[in-house]
This record gives structure tokens, sequence and C-alpha cells, in this order.
């Protein structure tokens, strides 16, 4: 009995300095001098050391950022794996490939080239893509940040389908995004949200398994009313915030 809770004790406490390393890879990383300013003005609402602590981050894993933008999360992660393990980004990676990823500390993350051919048509809402291949398999780990809003539900199908595809079993999917109103039809002011409802439906559809959620970017003073770019919203918005798996 005394070998066991002896062992169980050594765990434990190997598990939260495990867990400790990876709050301080993220919070150097927020703290990196690198950062331009804009990034920081967003930390306290972004809440990234607890959100990828909600994600279950590990500093060995391969993930996949998709779409990164202008690269907000990309600075975030990279340092944190870039010595035990490996970070690709993927979809729509123009402005952070000319930007972060030229920048001193970057040179191990990986740009996927695919043929998605991801645009917007002239007049419309939503952008489209073809179907296409990450090229890569066996990931722990994809996030996208406030992106899924960005297509309809067959566009983001075929995204989905492909990061299914490019996990390995076990592997997880983190997603964040603003919230529309369940079943509410679509109309200027709500373009930019998405059902939470409609988005745990798709990814069930396609296999994924539902493991959790967090309330860390809950905004009860949003009345899911108005477009998110709004200056009265801006910065604001409620967030659902989900985790799924890969059986």
């Amino acid at each position: 009995m005394k070998l066991f809770t002896t062992a169980l004790l050594l765990s434990l406490a190997l598990g939260a300095q495990a867990a400790n390393e990876i709050d301080m890879k993220v919070e150097a990383a927020l703290a990196s001098d690198s950062r331009p300013q804009a990034d920081r003005d967003r930390d306290r609402n972004r809440r990234a050391a607890e959100t990828l602590d909600f994600f279950g981050l590990k500093d060995n894993m391969r993930v996949m950022e998709l779409l990164p933008g202008g690269g907000w999360y990309t600075r975030v992660l990279a340092p944190v794996l870039a010595e035990n393990g490996q970070l690709y980004v993927a979809l729509g990676t123009e402005r952070v490939s000319t930007t972060v990823l030229t920048e001193p500390g970057f040179e191990k993350v990986v740009r996927l080239e695919t043929d998605e051919k991801l645009h917007r048509p002239d007049g419309a809402r939503f952008y489209v893509m073809d179907e296409f291949d990450f090229g890569v398999e066996d990931l722990d780990m994809v996030l996208t940040f406030r992106n899924l809003h960005n297509f309809t539900p067959d566009v983001r199908a075929i995204m989905n389908r492909e990061v299914f595809e490019s996990l390995k079993s076990g592997g997880v999917y983190g997603a964040i995004d603003h919230t529309r109103r369940h079943m509410e039809q679509l109309d200027n002011e709500n373009r930019r949200r998405i059902d939470p409802v409609l988005v745990i439906k798709e990814m069930l559809d396609l296999g994924f398994e539902f493991v959790d959620y967090s309330d860390l970017h809950f905004r009860g003073d949003d009345e899911l009313e108005y477009e998110v770019g709004r200056r009265s919203v801006s910065g604001n918005t409620d967030r659902f915030t989900f985790l799924f798996r890969k059986p």
C-alpha cells in the first residue's frame, strides 16, 4: 500500500511539474519582447494561458493552427513547441508567412502548402475552398480561433473532414468562435457569429467526439444582436470554447 501511495504521489507531482512547465512556457511567450503592442493589448481578452491549458497543450505535441491570420496565437504556440514539438500553420497563411514566420525564433514553424484555393467570391459573404489534403498525419492537436463562422456548412465540412484525417487517434480539435443564437436566421448583424449547437452537430456527424466546453470566453452582457466588429461589441463578444477528439 505504501508503494502504491508513493507511486501515486510521484505521478501526481510529475504531472503538476509538467503542467507548471507548460504554463511557464506560455507565460514566457506572452512576455516576449518581440510581441507587438497590439497583440499585448488583447491578452486580457484572449486569456491564452487558460485557453491552451483547457485544450491540453503539451510542449512535445505536433500541433496545427488553422487560419492563423496575423499570427496572434502563432507567436504564443511557436515558442512553446520550438524545443520538443512542432507547429504547423495551414490555410490563409499569407499574412503570417510574410511577417511572423520571417522573424528570428520562428524558423521551425512549417507552413503547409495546400491546393484548397481558399477565397471569397465577389459579393459573397463567406469563403469557399476546394477539396484538399493537409499532407500531414498523426497530429496531436489542431486549433482554430474565431474562423468557423467564415464558411458555409458544406465548406466547413471540407475543412473539418481534413482535420479529422490529419489527427491521430485520440488527437484533439479545439475551436473558439463568436456565439450566434441557436437556429437564428442569418442577417448582416450575425454573419460573423455561428450557432454553437450547429458546430457540435457538424463535428459529431464527421466522427468527432465532443470532449468538453469552457466558459472562459463567456460574456453575459453580449446581447448576441450586433456585428462583432462594432466598436461597442468588439473584444467583448460571447465566444464558445469547444474541445473535440478523434476516436
